[in-house]
């Protein structure tokens, strides 16, 4: 067989992977979520603020500019995420105690995770993770297992070398979720959609990509940072999907994404 060939062949794996892991990662992942409506302001004296969640009657939150046009995530004003101040075990840390704080912690933790990899991603969840949540661990490590014995690849283990996945959140909707025992505004779920693609190899890009699937976190304020639990997964909710030129999305929350710089 020619190395192009090889290469060819191995590419087409890539994207057979990335194919298979859309329905896996849907009928593992899928999960409630809520909206947001205060995810713009940060919050300076180090203790999280609440983000409120808007009534399907209630007034829409301006755009950017002055207009009679319906506004949209595309045309709204965007996050800008905060920039983490360390790297520890896999994971982006130092996050601040606000919204766009809890926003900024799940979408750099899910862009930077070992989702096809269980040992690298048991070490980012094992430092990500609440104390209280029990289990949390595991399951998630478990989820990896089942996803790879799917694809016919060892249960435990990495990927290929020449393969390379890429993840990139493109928007989020969040608010505080009324958890009992704490403060108002210490826990957040948070819904990403987000885009994946797979790079073979020399560099060949992923010719059919996942786009626009979704997944939400539930993180709360622990010994001054941002804690992903499964305590309070019962409070969770579903979101209106997201699309960047859908009004209702815009109404139910749904805002762009920023990386800062």
């Amino acid at each position: 067989m020619s190395v192009d060939s090889s290469n060819g062949l191995k590419a087409r794996r890539a994207r057979l992977i990335l194919a298979v892991v859309v329905i896996a990662v849907a009928a593992l992942l899928v999960a409630g979520g809520f909206t947001a409506a205060t995810l713009m302001q940060d919050d300076t004296k180090g203790q999280p603020q609440a983000a409120a969640s808007p009534s399907a009657d209630a007034p829409a939150r301006k755009g950017s500019g002055a207009t009679n046009e319906p506004v949209t995530p595309e045309k709204g004003k965007k996050i800008t995420l905060s920039v983490p101040t360390g790297q520890k075990d896999g994971v982006s840390t130092g996050f601040p105690a606000s919204p766009v704080g809890g926003i900024s912690a799940v979408v750099y933790f899910w862009e930077e995770y070992a989702w096809l990899d269980d040992e690298k991603a048991h070490q980012q969840l094992t430092a990500v993770a609440s104390k209280d949540a029990t289990g949390y661990v595991d399951k998630r490590v478990s989820e990896i297992r089942r996803m790879r014995e799917a694809l016919g690849l060892p249960p435990s283990g990495g990927i290929s070398a020449d393969i390379t996945f890429t993840t990139a959140v493109n928007a989020a909707r969040a608010t505080t979720v009324a958890a009992p025992g704490l403060p108002i505004g210490h826990v957040m779920q948070v819904w990403v959609s987000y885009d994946r693609f797979a790079t073979g190899p020399k560099g060949g890009r992923d010719e059919d990509p996942l786009r626009g699937d979704m997944v939400d976190f539930i993180v709360k304020w622990q010994d001054g940072a941002w804690k992903f639990t499964n305590e309070f997964d019962s409070l969770r909710s579903f979101p209106v999907a997201y699309e960047p030129t859908s009004r209702f999305a815009w109404n139910d929350g749904w805002v762009q994404v920023r990386h800062a710089g």
